[in-house]
């Protein structure tokens, strides 16, 4: 009888977060008392089925390692590339890594400091005896309009998008080890996980995630997530 599938999470953090335009990449700015990459990390070590995170930072970054400390199950690997998908096949693939085919792996952002418990066993229960794999997500509430692609500095609207049918994705994704190696491999362009995995013919199976686990891109974000964890950790 095969051995249970076990789990694994990789949190790719080899980003500048140029895009907030903060003096530090945004992985190491403090909200509420921690990184934003400690709290995404500790929501990650929090859950036991995850037997192993593995932190893919930049050649040359001693922040995350000295920010984490040795803690078990934890391990931060300064093999990180230009882009998510190069830093999440560094960590798939790294030496020493003996994951089997079937086994699990979460893809978690760093930028995403916020991942409630719930949510975290919800994705694991729901994928259990999935054969590809899936990823949290939020359906879109909002009227989405498209924006006219020749109106310049000031946008004007080209049309209006059903939203029936259209979610947010979020993270963790979690796919078989045997399923994202492979489309992560063949396919260097994908923006997410899931969108390897579809590039292979493969369907994603969406898991209803929380709205506060959004993704920190500017300092808006950053803002509002601070107030978010201050009310959380107060509590």
């Amino acid at each position: 009888m095969p051995e249970p599938a076990r789990c694994h999470a990789v949190v790719p953090a080899a980003g500048s977060g140029s895009r907030l335009g903060a003096a530090l990449p945004k992985q190491y700015l403090l909200l509420a008392g921690r990184s934003l990459l400690e709290w995404s990390v500790q929501a990650l070590l929090d859950a036991p089925f995850i037997e192993t995170v593995t932190v893919v930072v930049s050649p040359g970054d001693a922040r995350a390692q000295a920010l984490l400390g040795q803690r078990p199950r934890l391990r931060v690997l300064p093999v990180g590339g230009a882009t998510r998908r190069d830093s999440v096949l560094a960590g798939v693939q790294a030496p020493g890594i003996h994951w089997q085919a079937r086994d699990w792996v979460l893809v978690h952002d760093a930028a995403r400091p916020a991942l409630d418990a719930a949510s975290l066993q919800r994705l694991h229960a729901e994928l259990a005896d999935d054969a590809v794999g899936g990823l949290l997500a939020v359906p879109v509430s909002d009227t989405v309009k498209r924006a006219a692609t020749d109106a310049g500095p000031a946008p004007r609207v080209a049309g209006t998008l059903s939203r029936d049918g259209l979610w947010l994705a979020q993270t963790p994704q979690m796919f078989r080890h045997g399923v994202l190696l492979p489309a992560l491999q063949r396919h260097p362009e994908v923006t997410d996980e899931a969108a390897a995995v579809e590039a292979e013919g493969l369907v994603p199976r969406l898991v209803r995630g929380e709205r506060q686990n959004f993704k920190v891109t500017t300092a808006d974000d950053l803002a509002l997530m601070g107030a978010w964890l201050g009310r959380a950790s107060a509590v």
